[in-house]
């Protein structure tokens, strides 16, 4: 079943097409959240607060195809919220366990550790929107149309956002080129 009819029949009452439409996005938000913030309990807070407004403010969803849209953009703002509550921002988890063991050669695992590391580090000396844009773009594959909606900004905002995140990243990760 398509997200459409999903929200059509969960804003009528019917609690199973909203799970359905829950199964479907809890984990793209979740991980957008994880590399967003700290840690695996900040993304899992963050994820079950925004399907919990979800489902108290589908009424005022005006544009039932919208809906993974409306979800990217309640993610991105309460996870930018929360960073702005907490200064300094703390280190991001990005799993380089699972990654580095999935990388074979005990040699090459260590090395994708190292990576993952320094590009955790690089993320964080990125400004939150400037994280927010480049995840949502490089991980998450979206749009700049849908970035902007995101998070409440332009276009053209996001394309800056982005470039000035690529070439800060490009910096950073020069010595593993």
């Amino acid at each position: 079943m398509d997200d459409a009819t999903l929200v059509v029949r969960a804003r009528g009452g019917d609690s199973r097409a909203f799970e359905v439409l829950v199964r479907r996005y809890q984990g793209p938000m979740y991980r957008l959240a994880l590399h967003m913030l700290a840690g695996r309990g900040d993304a899992e807070d963050v994820v079950q607060e925004v399907f919990l407004t979800a489902w108290r403010r589908l009424p005022q969803l005006r544009d039932d195809t919208a809906f993974l849209g409306w979800l990217y953009r309640a993610t991105t703002n309460r996870c930018l919220n929360l960073i702005r509550a907490r200064r300094p921002v703390a280190e991001a988890d990005l799993d380089s366990r699972e990654s580095a063991d999935a990388a074979g050669a005990p040699e090459r695992a260590a090395q994708v550790s190292e990576q993952l590391t320094a590009l955790g580090e690089a993320l964080k000396r990125l400004t939150p929107e400037q994280r927010a844009c480049w995840l949502l773009r490089e991980v998450h594959g979206r749009s700049y149309m849908e970035i902007a909606g995101a998070t409440g900004t332009t276009q053209t905002a996001v394309r800056g956002r982005i470039a000035r995140a690529r070439a800060q990243l490009a910096e950073a990760m020069a010595p593993w080129r």
